[in-house]
């Protein structure tokens, strides 16, 4: 969507005077695209996505994670025709609503599918590489643009309209995959678990140590089914839901999201013309595929702190110089564009930051909230984490282009604070979660040096759950 808001044909056709302002020589170039509407386009997603996966946290604990993405499939698929096919602004925001609707249903069930079928050791690689993913479709849909912005007059539709392919994608995929053992199980489904589980290791895999750990952790959590949100907010899961909240408020909060969405928009500001600025977001896609793909090698290796850490400290530094290079070359005579290296520099600096972030924040925003939560409070955990994610990505989406256009190369320097916030943080408060099991995920917990003061009532708990050890 990103790309598509900067074409000439989608503006003419419903933003006209988004594109009359931006033949005003002397307009401030913090300014040009400074328009609710165009921003509702692109955020309307997220507030659906928001309200979509609170719903589907309920639903999934009664028809299961494959069911889910079956449906969040077919509203993907839905939405994605009627934007191609929109001829007013209402059409656009109805089929972004759906597509909402789709991705909150697939987001809340697609990572913890990814996380409670994945063999323990490689769990951070398989949840993972939904992020990896995630930015092929980004880099798809950059590249497409880069192609359909060169057709006059209908160029977006198509754009647009191929999101339907992952959407065909998803609905037709969900028909051939298991649902896993630990919603099987909890569903009262224990045969079909147990196959579910054989197929997933293979014919020949011994799995009655596993089944029974999931068994043991299910039984536990349907003992505990009613008030999982309620439970949530205990005093006994306050440790999951400060960590659990903590990791997308601080993903949102390193720019990224506006970064990645309106990229396109920021080299136009910066001075490429349409066609390059779109090829500008086509090589900051590609490298978020490249440092995405990193780290779903690295990550089991490292560890998710460090990674995290290391990720945090890369884009506040390149946030720091992006505004810093805007504040010296943009932001001075009425916002002239920049000489042409400077806007160069620019570019290479936010690939710089997509590096650090696809290799660190990208990938473990959805690894750590779908591993850390027990399997009681496991669907509302990542439901509410979803939730808070996408909510907190509308309100950006909607205010960046005001943001900057007020805040100008400020808006960095305050990326900047939460990410030195954020790797602080991690540093301090976050475990280490490589390579547990899932059923023993209360251990690092109990053996972390602030939390094990809050969580030492919850050692014996864990101990009849799995009976492993928190020493």
């Amino acid at each position: 969507s990103g790309g598509v808001t900067q074409m000439e044909s989608f503006l003419s056709k419903f933003f006209p005077e988004v594109q009359s302002r931006m033949k005003i020589p002397k307009h401030d170039a913090y300014c040009k695209y400074d328009n609710q509407w165009l921003t509702a386009f692109t955020s309307s997603l997220f507030i659906a996505g928001t309200l979509s996966s609170l719903v589907a946290s309920q639903v999934t604990r009664r028809v299961g994670r494959q069911a889910i993405m079956l449906i969040g499939g077919v509203m993907f698929l839905v939405g994605s025709i009627i934007n191609a096919a929109a001829v007013n602004i209402a059409m656009l925001i109805i089929g972004r609503i759906l597509l909402g609707f789709g991705l909150g249903f697939t987001l809340q069930s697609a990572p913890v599918y990814l996380s409670e079928t994945a063999p323990a050791r490689w769990r951070g690689a398989f949840t993972s590489s939904f992020n990896t993913f995630v930015v092929i479709g980004i880099l798809s849909a950059t590249i497409t643009n880069y192609f359909t912005n060169r057709i006059p007059r209908w160029g977006w539709r198509v754009s647009l309209g191929l999101a339907a392919v992952p959407g065909v994608i998803v609905v037709v995929g969900a028909f051939f995959i298991p649902d896993t053992p630990s919603s099987l199980v909890l569903r009262g489904q224990p045969d079909r678990a147990r196959a579910a589980l054989q197929r997933i290791r293979g014919d020949g895999t011994n799995i009655d140590a596993e089944f029974k750990d999931i068994v043991h952790a299910v039984d536990e959590a349907r003992r505990n089914d009613v008030g999982s949100f309620r439970r949530l907010f205990s005093k006994q899961y306050r440790h999951y839901l400060v960590a659990g909240l903590a990791v997308p408020v601080f993903y949102e909060f390193t720019g990224m999201i506006v970064i990645s969405v309106f990229s396109p928009v920021l080299f136009r500001t910066v001075g490429f013309s349409s066609q390059k600025a779109i090829l500008g977001s086509v090589i900051n896609s590609m490298t978020n595929l490249v440092a995405t793909v990193l780290s779903s090698f690295v990550m089991d290796r490292t560890g998710r702190r460090f990674l995290l850490i290391i990720g945090g400290i890369g884009m506040l530094l390149c946030e720091v110089a992006i505004s810093w290079i805007m504040a010296g070359h943009l932001g001075k005579h009425q916002g002239v564009t920049m000489p042409h290296g400077y806007a160069t520099a620019v570019l290479v600096l936010i690939c710089l930051c997509t590096f650090s972030f696809g290799l660190s924040w990208a990938p473990l925003r959805w690894v750590v909230p779908a591993e850390i939560y027990p399997v009681e409070i496991r669907s509302a955990g990542q439901a509410l984490s979803i939730s808070v994610e996408l909510c907190l990505s509308f309100v950006e989406l909607q205010v960046f282009i005001a943001l900057l256009c007020a805040m100008k190369y400020g808006v960095f320097l305050f990326y900047a604070v939460w990410l030195l916030a954020m790797t602080i943080f991690v540093a301090v408060f976050l475990p280490e979660t490589k390579g547990v099991p899932l059923e023993a995920m209360r251990s690092v917990w109990t053996g972390h040096w602030y939390w094990r003061r809050f969580v030492k009532q919850d050692a014996n708990h864990e101990r009849q759950i799995t009976g492993v050890s928190t020493n």
